[in-house]
């Protein structure tokens, strides 16, 4: 059979080769060629009949595609020979899961959830539902207002910049009102400092004792002045230390006693006011009546400078001195001081108490209360030690007929023309004596 297949190669090889040649050889018209000695003919192979043919044709081409087969498993297996011999190359440590790859685009508008499939890692959604907590509040399952917010929305007070509210109050308590405000203090008290070195007391009367005597202030102006007097002194160094205490106190006492100090005067600010709203609003009612304006008001305040030289302009029960402290220290910064501290306190119903309205309350209440110490400082250096006789007056309600004259020309002037009576208080009758049975 092999033979066959040889003989039958070897003809088809010897066709094709004389066909290949036949078409190589030009063709020259006219021309002839010399002629060749003629070649001996090989001799005849053994004919092989047409089914023959066909079939060794078909078994050659079945061989041919074995043998291609066996060439590309040979091929397989040496491939997966080297991929066992050679190791695989490790997977990225750091690489995104397989999910990743699939995952959608991440867009602005993602919950943190799902900014977690589509960026694990990323929790800009979170961070910026923080910052915008004031506009848009997160959930909270806590009660009350303002529990999901975290970080107030932007605003701008008188002195700050634009940022969140609680910033803001920031800077302007402590770039304004801490700054500005106890210079303002320390500049009153340098004053008054000043003037009683350079005039000491005014006045003339010493309003002694042992000459007629006119009633000034009753029992009960005078009880209400007196708790008024001491809540306000309270709240004004309890609140002093708070504001100023760590620029002036602590580098001097250290942090556990100050820590003390400011924890006991906080705690006696937070009581005494109550006692300084109610004994105010007594005093204003009490004392309203006399200090409105009058006749001869306009000269007094006109005739200050001659005061400080000792000639007091004439005046009713209050000068206009005292009538201007009276309606903006007591009345204006002391309304404005109260309201605003009580709704620090929480005491006010019907509010939501957000920490914007306890910022704003506080800006309120700092403000005005600086105000008040100011004003408040100038009457009582008035009434203590900077005119003769006037503390004497508040504390026994009685002045002398020297003294009243001299301050207060128009009232002591009403009370000798009997106007104003000279004693309002009605002195308890003596008890009469037993009689015998």
């Amino acid at each position: 059979m092999q033979g066959l297949i040889r003989t039958a190669g070897l003809a088809i090889l010897l066709a094709s080769s004389g066909a290949a040649f036949a078409q190589a050889q030009p063709a020259t018209p006219g021309a002839s060629a010399p002629a060749q000695p003629a070649a001996p003919a090989p001799a005849a192979e053994p004919s092989v009949p047409a089914p023959a043919a066909a079939a060794v044709t078909q078994a050659a081409g079945t061989q041919a595609a074995g043998t291609q087969a066996a060439g590309t498993q040979a091929a397989a297996d040496a491939q997966a020979a080297h991929a066992q011999a050679v190791p695989a190359a490790p997977a990225p440590r750091f690489g995104p899961p397989a999910a990743v790859a699939s995952a959608p685009i991440p867009k602005a508008e993602d919950t943190n959830a799902e900014r977690g499939r589509t960026q694990p890692g990323n929790n800009a959604p979170f961070w910026r539902g923080v910052r915008e907590s004031g506009e848009r509040p997160g959930y909270s399952s806590l009660p009350g207002a303002e529990q999901g917010v975290l970080i107030q929305p932007f605003i701008q007070y008188p002195g700050s910049r634009f940022t969140n509210a609680g910033d803001a109050w920031r800077q302007v308590r402590n770039g304004w009102i801490v700054p500005w405000g106890g210079a303002f203090v320390l500049f009153g008290v340098a004053m008054l400092a000043a003037l009683f070195l350079a005039k000491g007391p005014l006045g003339h009367s010493q309003n002694r004792e042992g000459v007629r005597r006119i009633e000034r202030f009753t029992y009960f102006e005078r009880a209400a002045h007196w708790l008024n007097a001491i809540a306000f002194c309270v709240l004004a160094v309890s609140g002093l230390v708070m504001a100023f205490g760590k620029f002036l106190l602590l580098p001097l006492i250290g942090h556990t006693l100050f820590g003390w100090l400011t924890y006991v005067l906080k705690t006696a600010h937070n009581f005494f006011g109550p006692l300084f709203a109610i004994t105010l609003v007594v005093v204003i009612v009490v004392f309203i009546r006399d200090n409105f304006p009058q006749q001869g008001d306009l000269r007094w305040l006109k005739g200050v400078p001659r005061m400080l030289k000792g000639q007091e302009e004439p005046s009713h029960r209050f000068n206009a001195g005292e009538k201007v402290l009276f309606w903006f220290g007591t009345l204006l910064f002391g309304v404005i001081a109260t309201a605003s501290g009580l709704v620090m306190d929480k005491v006010v119903p019907g509010m939501d108490y957000l920490r914007s309205d306890m910022q704003v309350a506080h800006m309120v209440h700092s403000i005005a209360a600086l105000l008040m110490v100011f004003t408040m400082s100038l009457h009582i250096y008035l009434g203590t030690v900077g005119v003769r006789g006037a503390y004497r007056a508040m504390r026994d309600g009685e002045v002398s007929d020297e003294w009243a004259r001299e301050h207060h020309a128009l009232w002591y002037r009403d009370i000798q023309e009997g106007r104003i009576p000279a004693r309002r208080t009605r002195e308890p009758h003596p008890a009469r004596p037993a009689t015998q049975p």
